[in-house]
């Protein structure tokens, strides 16, 4: 007798199964769809916008995804309230007897719904999914009118404030869905209504079970048959099993099935298996398919330890993680499925393993990119600075916690959920005394009450909560109720001096040792326009950026006991309410708002990647330099290499400038520049293999002492109180730093710099003109006689825009009380008697004054300034030869 296998008999018993109720899946069953295009919107109220005879062929047509507020960009006062958006849906007869669904993934604020003039539906929330039943309400045969209200208006809906813009509108896929009337539970906080857990996971075994809920929306009791089907990472099928479920008419029934795997293939960053797991309804008499979910699931298993950091699959194992918002300028929050997936795949590319989700749910792709591409998650609700006296505002933020867990809960990339962000912030700023103390309990009680429903939620998964850098968290007894704690440290952006970092965590490890931490938020900002030879805290120069995370990434990774830490923030980012070198945006980014990648992504790339060789001259960000120079002289000026290589030689113009080895991913030259290209090449090896690669550099080179052939082309331009070039994008002009004269040259003699943060009003130079130098006693140059033309700039900025906006909303603002008024005197003559710039432009408005003057036998220029009230100021200078 032949000998049979019964692994393969098993097997193919197996596939034949799957084949035969795949056979039968031709039938009634779900429909998915979008219904993003062909919108009418109209960005105010209108009275019975829902009904059907309302006449909006005059309103705009849209598409979603979509946004309102491309005005956040250029008006702190962007617009904030209701929009209307409708669209006509055609229902054909195959919709007969079929269930009707609407889901929109996201609306802000608070979204309305309705369909033939019906209410059926309001969602408070602005970054989680939603879906309404729509079957009663729709006409088969016929047009549907579907009218959404959407208000992002100041309510009790989370977040209440934020360093961010609550862009408005429909800025999520909007979907129809259609099943028969045995289905899946669609109304389950947006969920898909099967959730997957997996526990007692090892590298021999894995357990796995699958739950959810069957609504029969039948008049009938219908008996069905809930299909379970496992699939390895390679697609075969490695488990089908199945139950049998009885359902009342009308009524919701819940299911369960648990499973298990031998020797799984675990999901880790490095390797992210995936399982796929299909649940589907099946008619327990005509063996059709009803309904069909797909989720897919991960086994791994993990933990945080308040001494020895995270473990992954019972391996130590450092998050290197990023935060990310989710817009981009000029569209808003309104990005494509597209756009989210590739900043996932960049933030993947720089070697990141882990990414805090800040500061609320995101878009589906973003979850599914972290399944797939092995990212680590730390999603979070925006429960942030604040929490407001109002009962309806925790019970939105429960809600709203609920709808995160059961949307996203089979995502294996998820391994914490939070759901407060520096949460005594603004609370500290506002209140005082017993005051301080109510908002601090009333904060205390919504995180007990929080960390009590996550629990209820996911018995699996940790809690998480971000702490500013204070320790009356700690104090309060926030650090008691979560199970990890984060801290937004900013030491050396906020406050001065890099080692406080260092200091700060040291010192929570020594007062608190079993609290797992984890550093939620670091960054600085830089822009661009700006370089500094001497870059200082708040300067927002690139170079002192990219000195501020060399300086935390080791920081980061020789502390042990930090299980990781995610940079503030993956993109320059919109908050509508910032001044800053670039109002309206928050530039701690490491791409720009159009994800071009700034010199300093290209560090993290060579501290995180090891597999691959980095070699990045890090100055595409400066490839046009300005420099002083003697005459016939090379400029020397740092150039930075950033690598992961074990050391690198640069060359200039074919000529080696040496070898230096990579310390902390980071190789320094003092580089000679001269006038004209410079043609940069750096080469190493990796794995025995030589790496090259090149940068062009312009440079542009501004003489000390000034003669008459220099200054034939030159515009000798000077950011008055700063240490930082700056190169106007308009004209490519380079406004030099501050520097003290000396005799044969040119500069300021005494005074001493102040700057603000404060938006420069009417400039697209806003940089330029936020630092002065005060109460000089001149400017002196040193030039050939001859006729010159002399640029003055004035921004009155000595009173703090707090407090101009305090005393304009009381009315009580008096312009002669802080005004400043001088004399400028050119070469001893009086070119502008008692000038008041706060009086002529507003303060923080802009005033420029351009002078012809003759230079004789003197050979100099003199700008002197005499005051007469408050100081005597000047933002930029500039100087030509005509």
């Amino acid at each position: 007798m032949k000998k049979v296998c019964t692994t393969s008999l098993y097997r193919f018993t197996i596939v034949f199964i799957y084949l035969f109720l795949f056979s039968l899946t031709i039938g009634a069953q779900r429909d998915i769809k979008t219904i993003n295009d062909g919108w009418r919107f109209l960005k105010q109220d209108v009275t019975d916008a829902s009904r059907l005879g309302i006449d909006d062929k005059l309103w705009e047509r849209v598409s979603i995804p979509h946004t309102w507020n491309s005005d956040a960009y250029t008006d702190k006062a962007y617009y904030r309230g209701i929009g209307w958006y409708r669209k006509n849906i055609y229902l054909s007869d195959e919709y007969k007897d079929k269930q009707l669904f609407v889901r929109f993934d996201a609306a802000n604020t608070v979204a309305s719904v309705y369909v033939n003039g019906n209410m059926v539906g309001e969602h408070r929330g602005g970054y989680t999914s939603f879906t309404f039943d729509i079957t009663p309400y729709c006409l088969i045969g016929k047009e549907n009118l579907i009218a959404v209200k959407v208000d992002n208006s100041l309510t009790d809906v989370p977040p209440v404030s934020g360093d961010f813009t609550f862009f408005g509108g429909i800025y999520r896929d909007a979907w129809l869905i259609s099943t028969p009337k045995q289905h899946f539970e669609l109304s389950d906080f947006g969920s898909n209504g099967v959730f997957i857990d997996t526990k007692d996971v090892s590298e021999s075994s894995a357990l796995y079970t699958v739950r959810g809920a069957i609504k029969n929306d039948e008049s009938l009791v219908k008996k069905v048959e809930v299909v379970y089907t496992i699939k390895d990472p390679q697609g075969r099928i490695i488990k089908t099993d199945k139950n049998i479920v009885s359902i009342q008419p009308n009524e919701k029934r819940d299911f369960s099935y648990s499973g298990k795997v031998e020797n799984p293939q675990l999901w880790s960053p490095e390797n992210p298996n995936l399982y796929a797991i299909e649940t589907a309804i099946y008619d327990s008499k005509s063996k059709k398919v009803l309904d069909k979910i797909n989720n897919n699931t991960g086994f791994r298993w993990y933990k945080f330890d308040g001494k020895e950091g995270f473990f992954l699959n019972g391996k130590s194992y450092k998050l290197n993680g990023m935060c990310r918002h989710q817009d981009q300028k000029p569209i808003g929050n309104a990005l494509t499925d597209e756009m989210h997936r590739r900043d996932m795949q960049m933030i993947k590319e720089m070697g990141i393993n882990f990414i805090r989700i800040s500061h609320y749910p995101q878009d589906d792709a973003i979850l599914e990119l972290c399944d797939k591409l092995g990212i680590l998650a730390w999603e979070e609700i925006p429960i942030i600075d604040i929490v407001p006296e109002d009962a309806n505002y925790s019970v939105n933020c429960e809600n709203m916690l609920k709808e995160m867990i059961r949307q996203h809960y089979n995502h294996p990339s998820i391994i914490m959920w939070g759901y407060m962000n520096e949460i005594l912030l603004v609370t500290q700023r506002k209140f005082k005394g017993d005051d301080l103390k109510v908002a601090t309990d009333r904060a205390l009680a919504l995180a007990n009450r929080l960390e009590k429903v996550l629990k209820e939620e996911d018995k699996f998964r940790p809690s998480v909560m971000a702490f500013h850098g204070s320790d009356s968290y700690n104090k309060a007894g926030f650090n008691d109720i979560v199970d990890i704690v984060g801290w937004n440290l900013y030491q050396g952006w906020y406050s001065d001096g890099f080692t406080g970092f260092e200091k700060f965590l040291q010192e929570q490890q020594k007062q608190h040792p079993d609290n797992p931490k984890i550093v939620s938020e670091y960054g600085a900002g830089s822009d661009k326009r700006i370089h500094s030879l001497f870059p200082k805290r708040f300067d927002f120069s690139v170079e002192y950026q990219q000195e501020y995370i060399e300086h935390y990434l080791s920081v980061i990774e020789k502390e042990k006991y930090v299980s990781g830490a995610t940079y503030w923030n993956f993109i320059d980012f919109g908050s509508a309410l910032r001044d800053e070198s670039m109002p309206r945006i928050n530039n701690k980014g490491l791409v720009y708002s159009d994800r071009t990648p700034k010199d300093v992504y290209f560090l993290f790339k060579a501290f995180y990647r090891k597999d691959v060789p980095v070699l990045h001259i890090a100055s595409h960000d400066w490839q046009k330099r300005t420099g002083i120079t003697k005459s016939g002289e090379p400029c020397v000026q740092p150039l930075k290499i950033y690598s992961n290589l074990t050391e690198v030689e640069l060359f200039q113009n074919g000529k080696s400038l040496g070898i230096k080895k990579c310390e902390n991913s980071t190789a320094t030259w003092q580089v000679p520049f001269i006038t004209g290209d410079n043609f940069l090449m750096a080469k190493g090896l990796f794995d025995g293999k030589p790496i090259e690669t090149a940068l062009s550099i312009s440079f542009n080179s501004i003489p000390e002492i000034l003669d008459a052939e220099n200054l034939k082309s030159l515009e000798l331009a000077i950011n008055a109180g700063s240490s930082s070039f700056y190169t106007s994008p308009e004209s490519g002009l380079t406004w030099l730093p501050d520097r003290e004269y000396s005799a044969g040259s040119w500069g300021f003699i005494g005074g001493k710099p102040y700057q603000t943060q404060g938006e420069i009003l009417a400039t697209a130079d806003n940089p330029l003109y936020q630092s002065l130098r005060e109460s000089p006693d001149q400017y002196r140059f040193d030039v050939p006689a001859g006729r010159y033309e002399v640029e003055l700039s004035f921004s009155d900025i000595f009173t703090p825009k707090e407090k101009l906006a305090y005393d304009l909303s009381e009315g009580t603002q008096d312009s002669s009380e802080n005004e400043s008024i001088f004399d400028i005197a050119i070469n001893d003559k009086v070119v502008e008697s008692k000038i008041n710039p706060a009086r002529s432009s507003g303060f923080y408005g802009l005033e420029r004054k351009r002078f012809i003057i003759e230079v004789g036998e003197q050979h100099y220029i003199e700008i002197k300034f005499r005051s007469f009230s408050g100081k005597s100021f000047v933002n930029a200078l500039k100087v030509r030869k005509l």
